[in-house]
């Protein structure tokens, strides 16, 4: 651990941060690859299952957001006593996060799978649907506390800068439920096929594999984590929900946005048009995956440098952050660009006819908004490093409910309107398609123009030298800090 603080706090700015990044994209690719082979083999039950199953992303979603509490409070404050040399704290920070996410998911987890037809019925599930897609989200919620312990962990080792241990726990987790996918789903041997809730007992047991391997990497040498730093404070808990709950809001905002933008395609588009803003979707998820990587290292990198007194040096990450970031999505956004049939078709080889020709126009049209995306990530991993989440917080609601949402209805026909979750949009200006593909990329580039001067603002008064003078006021005494880890001999690499 003092090797891998001794660079991000010393090192080569680029050099780490792309080090760092690097297993955090590549668990990314993990995840999506997941995505894939689920929908594969649950495609050989019929779109009946296929269908049930996609019902419930968006609703996992909101249920996931409430998990990034703890994840990302971990992350930042681990991040932040690792740079000021109080490695004690910092894995009591750790089990502070794990206690909240296991508690967190537990509650959460309960209440949805006692509620789950009625949750799959509110998000519109028809008569066919809805038994198999209650089944799949009750089954997925029981394992609610083993994925928030797990990401609470891996929160813990991405802050101390061990971005390979969050690599392997995310392996293990997809690695067993590709393995368990295709035999609880049709059987084999003494197992019988279980259909869509064999591909939800698959998942659960993916969490749990995460989470043993994530505990027994907690407790060997990459974190030395033992019975003594169980010491609960609300002190604690309260600096965990302070930083962490406004990223939960944030992500509450964006997916229950991307929820009423469903319902606005479908009326604006009809099937060709949800072909396309699905598939546009599904590209974008792959394209913003380096951004993802850098902006998650360089939240750790900020927070060990404000941490150990060293300001500038988090305000260059930052700035190197956003420069690689925006030049790495350019990159793919001028490619995409240049070829968006061919990317179009590598994703979905048989679409055709006008869900086709939507499909291009959208992966032109989300290309201009690349680089903004690569931009903002950087830069409210600047703000989430010194704990200013709440800025993300305001920036996400500004973007999805101010600008992408309103410039989105306006694609709608003049006489009808959406209703989802509660939520009525207007009717809208008969725009088309268009208007949704281009509401996304505007409140993208929106977005990125006003984080930008807001940052800039920020750095002239202060965001970095603040916030380190905020750690090392909360800090304990030099001796107290460094004893944890002169006991443990924590040397690892």
């Amino acid at each position: 651990m003092s090797d891998r603080r001794t660079a991000i706090v010393d090192g080569s700015i680029p050099r780490t941060l792309v080090g760092l990044a690097l297993p955090l994209v590549a668990q990314n690719v993990v995840r999506v690859t997941q995505q894939v082979i689920d929908t594969f083999w649950l495609g050989r039950l019929g779109e009946t299952a296929v269908a049930a199953v996609g019902l419930t992303i968006p609703v996992l979603g909101l249920l996931f957001a409430l998990l990034v509490t703890p994840f990302v409070g971990t992350q930042i404050l681990v991040s932040q006593r690792v740079g000021a040399d109080d490695d004690a704290g910092s894995r009591r920070m750790v089990v502070h996060g794990f206690v909240l996410a296991v508690a967190v998911g537990a509650v959460v987890g309960a209440g949805v799978f006692l509620g789950a037809e009625p949750v799959v019925r509110l998000v519109g599930a028809g008569p066919d649907v809805a038994p198999p897609a209650a089944l799949y989200l009750g089954t997925v919620a029981l394992g609610l506390p083993l994925a928030g312990a797990s990401d609470a962990l891996e929160a813990g080792f991405v802050g101390r800068g061990d971005s390979r241990a969050s690599l392997w726990i995310n392996v293990a987790t997809v690695a067993v439920n590709v393995v368990l996918d295709p035999l609880f789903i049709f059987g084999a041997g003494p197992v019988p096929g279980m259909g869509v809730r064999g591909a939800a007992l698959a998942t659960v047991a993916g969490y749990a594999a995460g989470l043993g391997l994530a505990l027994a990497l907690a407790a060997g040498s990459r974190m030395n984590l033992s019975r003594r730093h169980v010491t609960l404070t609300a002190a604690d808990f309260r600096e965990l929900l302070a930083v962490g709950a406004p990223m939960t809001g944030r992500q509450v905002v964006s997916q229950s946005v991307r929820v009423l933008l469903v319902g606005i395609v479908a009326l604006a588009g009809g099937a060709a048009g949800l072909a396309a803003y699905t598939v546009g979707a599904r590209v974008a998820s792959v394209a913003v995956l380096p951004s993802r990587g850098l902006g998650q290292a360089a939240q750790s990198m900020v927070g060990q440098n404000v941490g150990a007194d060293r300001p500038d040096r988090a305000r260059r990450t930052t700035q190197v952050g956003v420069a690689v970031a925006v030049g790495s999505l350019a990159l793919l956004a001028a490619v995409q660009w240049v070829v968006p049939g061919p990317v179009a078709r590598l994703f979905v080889p048989d679409l055709a006819g006008r869900g086709f020709a939507l499909t291009v126009q959208y992966l032109t049209i989300l290309a201009y908004g690349y680089p903004a995306i690569g931009a903002v990530d950087l830069l409210l991993a600047g703000f989430n490093g010194v704990s200013r989440t709440r800025t993300s917080f305001v920036a996400g609601l500004l973007k999805y409910w101010a600008v992408r949402l309103p410039v989105a209805a306006l694609a709608l026909p003049a006489t009808a309107s959406v209703s989802l979750l509660g939520v009525t949009v207007a009717p809208g200006l008969d725009w088309g398609m268009p208007a949704v593909f281009w509401a996304v990329t505007g409140s993208n580039v929106v977005a990125a123009v006003g984080v930008g001067a807001y940052y800039a603002y920020a750095v002239r008064g202060g965001l970095f030298a603040d916030a380190a003078d905020d750690v090392e006021a909360d800090a304990p005494p030099a001796d107290d800090a460094d004893s944890d880890l002169d006991a443990t001999g924590d040397t690892t690499d």
